[in-house]
């Protein structure tokens, strides 16, 4: 291949890195705030009950913009919608680089919530537009980028202690950078995505002409498809799963398996190194269906989540970290194929709205998740917790299949 063919083809993935680098933001973003949380403790002198609520709210607000992010990029375009998104980010975050009451901050992180939050749904239909033939590999490095966003985040926050910072507290310069690279990705894409994908334009076709006036009824009546619905609940399964894993897996390991901090550490981090696989599993939806690999990565987790409850007291932690990285290899696979099937089940004149609505229903359960775990593992015990966790998405699994035989 000749230089300039290879220039012209990686051209041709620019959409895919813009939209990927602002959501390696969003997801630095959000993972920036635990780790600072004994730094605003010190400059705001507040509990952690203070800063554990204020980042609830965080979260709480980033799930409700799921469907008003996606509704609007339906009427407006995915590229205006995803610009507004980074640029309130980035605005919010430049407001916490100087000196001000703890208000300030907890305004900031309830309007990056709402900012982070107009990006993924939206930006899964404009790759699903922009890369018609190749959207599982496209969601698939969207996936693994903002993956990498939350694994950069802690190391930024260790690399900023110490570090001089002229406008206030050390902590400050995060923001600063994130503000920073965050309107000069909105600039980028802005000017980039519409000569690339003008149909994702607020002129576009599909989200002034064909959008039609009857409301909510529109978005709700994609439930009367009955395969719709099974995929709605499969997926609202597989939250539950995930959620209520990675918030307990590192406590599960040391006091149901007697594993240690650092071995429980060391398991934890390879749990998320397996989002990897997210490009690979992508890339095989496109090649030979999205279904097959649905099932095979649930089926995959399911396996892998009953081996390593049943396992969790007559093993060592070489098998019990094979376990749970064969769990996170087939949930990080399902996440790509997921986004990708959705967009081909949903109407293109409602794709933003649909996606929205399953979206925030799916992270309704994965919000609730962790509370039923802990209630469980207070009241029964970790490994019955667990058990409920490997039903859940063996229940997602077995839907998975129905769909896959009646297809």
């Amino acid at each position: 291949m000749s230089i300039p063919n290879a220039v012209r083809r990686l051209s041709g993935y620019d959409v895919l890195v813009l939209t990927a680098a602002i959501w390696f933001l969003a997801k630095f973003l959000r993972y920036a705030f635990p780790p600072l949380f004994g730094s605003f403790q010190e400059s705001y002198g507040v509990s952690n009950v203070v800063l554990g609520t204020a980042f609830s709210g965080f979260m709480l607000v980033y799930a409700v913009m799921q469907f008003p992010s996606g509704a609007l990029a339906d009427r407006l375009g995915s590229v205006t919608v995803i610009t507004a998104g980074a640029l309130v980010s980035a605005i919010a975050a430049l407001a916490l680089i100087v000196e001000s009451p703890f208000v300030v901050l907890v305004i900031a992180m309830l309007v990056m919530g709402a900012g982070t939050g107009a990006h993924k749904t939206v930006a899964i239909q404009l790759l699903s537009r922009a890369y018609p033939s190749r959207t599982g590999r496209a969601l698939g490095i969207l996936d693994t980028v903002g993956t990498f966003g939350g694994v950069v985040a802690p190391a930024a926050v260790v690399a900023v202690a110490s570090v001089s910072f002229v406008l206030g507290a050390e902590w400050r310069a995060i923001f600063l950078a994130a503000g920073v690279l965050g309107i000069a990705l909105a600039v980028a894409f802005w000017y980039r995505v519409p000569k690339r994908v003008p149909s994702e334009t607020s002129t576009g076709a599909v989200s002034t002409t064909r959008i039609r006036t009857d409301g909510l009824g529109r978005y709700a009546s994609l439930f009367r498809d009955w395969r719709f619905t099974v995929f709605a609940l499969l997926t609202i399964l597989f939250s539950f799963t995930y959620n209520g894993l990675v918030a307990f897996a590192p406590l599960y390991l040391t006091d149901a398996a007697g594993l240690t901090e650092a071995a429980a550490g060391v398991i934890y981090s390879a749990l998320f190194l397996a989002s990897l696989v997210q490009v690979v599993t992508g890339d095989l939806s496109d090649r030979v269906g999205r279904l097959p690999i649905i099932v095979g990565t649930l089926a995959l987790a399911s396996i892998a989540l009953i081996a390593f409850v049943f396992l969790t007291e007559s093993t060592g932690p070489t098998v019990l970290g094979a376990a749970l990285v064969a769990v996170g290899v087939g949930s990080h696979g399902f996440r790509p194929v997921r986004g990708a099937y959705l967009m081909s089940a949903i109407p293109k004149d409602v794709a933003g709205g649909g996606l929205g609505v399953v979206r925030t229903l799916l992270m309704g359960a994965g919000a609730i998740a962790p509370a039923i775990v802990g209630v469980l593992s207070d009241t029964v015990g970790f490994r019955p917790a667990f058990g409920l966790l490997a039903a859940s998405i063996s229940g997602a699994t077995v839907l998975a299949v129905v769909l896959l035989l009646t297809e």
